[in-house]
């Protein structure tokens, strides 16, 4: 069970991870009122949310293989 949830954790933190680096790129304009369109700060904390993300699947696959 605690393997299911951090896998969710970080799937759910890749994938807005890469929708803030899409936003802060300017290549993402949803919504179309976002205050993160074109902001480069943005992109650098998606790009380390995925990579926490990333972090939190490798775990979870360590997670009841010992």
């Amino acid at each position: 069970m605690l393997r299911a949830i951090v896998t969710i954790l970080g799937a759910v933190a890749i994938l807005v991870g890469l929708l803030w680096v899409g936003q802060g790129q300017g290549l993402i304009r949803w919504p179309a009122d976002s205050f993160m369109i074109g902001v480069q700060d943005w992109s650098i904390r998606g790009a380390i949310l995925a990579a926490l993300g990333v972090a939190l699947v490798l775990v979870a696959r360590r997670i009841g293989k010992r």
